[in-house]
C-alpha cells in the first residue's frame, strides 16, 4: 500500500512539472518554446509561438497574437491582419494515468487482472505551435475580420501574461 501511494504521488509531482506554464519569452534554438519571427519583406512576418509540453492551445494562440502586435507596434505601424494561420502539434501531450483490465485462462484456470500505468512525455519538444502571417499597416484598421488594432490586442493580452 504505501509503495502504492509513493508511486501515485510520484506521478502527480511529475504531472505538475511537465504541466508548467509556458513562459512568454524568445525561443532559444529551433525547437525552444517561445516566439519567433521571419521577415517576408517589409510589413510582412511570419509569427510564430511554439509551446511548451502541456501548454494549453488556447494560451499558445493569444501569445502569438501577442507577439503580432508587439512586433506591428515596434516596426512602426498601427495594424496587422492575419493572411495564413496554422496550428501544428499535439495538444495535451503531457502525463496520462491509465486503468485497466485484463483476463484470461492458462491450463483450465482463469484470472483476471487489474492494472494502474503512467505515462510521461519527456522528449522535451513543444507540444503546440501557432505560426501567424501578418501583413502590417498604418492608419485606420481595414474592416476586414483577420485585421486587428495592435495596440488594442497588446493591451487586452500583455496582463494575461
Amino acid at each position: 500500500m504505501k509503495r502504492t501511494l509513493a508511486c501515485l504521488s510520484l506521478c502527480a509531482l511529475l504531472g505538475a512539472c511537465a504541466m508548467a506554464d509556458t513562459a512568454y519569452a524568445p525561443a532559444y534554438g529551433p525547437r525552444g518554446a517561445g516566439f519567433s519571427e521571419y521577415r517576408i519583406e517589409p510589413g510582412r512576418f511570419r509569427v510564430t509561438f511554439q509551446g511548451g509540453p502541456g501548454a494549453p492551445p488556447q494560451q499558445v494562440a493569444d501569445y502569438a497574437l501577442l507577439r503580432a502586435a508587439e512586433l506591428t507596434l515596434a516596426e512602426g505601424y498601427d495594424w496587422f491582419a492575419i493572411t495564413d494561420r496554422a496550428t501544428s502539434g499535439r495538444p495535451g501531450s503531457g502525463p496520462r494515468v491509465s486503468l485497466g483490465t485484463g483476463g484470461g485462462s492458462y491450463g483450465g484456470r482463469s484470472a483476471i487482472g487489474v492494472g494502474v500505468g503512467t505515462s510521461l512525455s519527456l522528449g522535451g519538444g513543444p507540444a503546440v505551435a501557432q505560426s501567424l502571417e501578418v501583413l502590417m499597416g498604418e492608419g485606420q484598421r481595414p474592416a476586414d475580420p483577420n485585421a486587428y488594432d495592435a495596440r488594442g490586442v497588446r493591451d487586452t493580452l500583455r496582463p494575461r501574461v
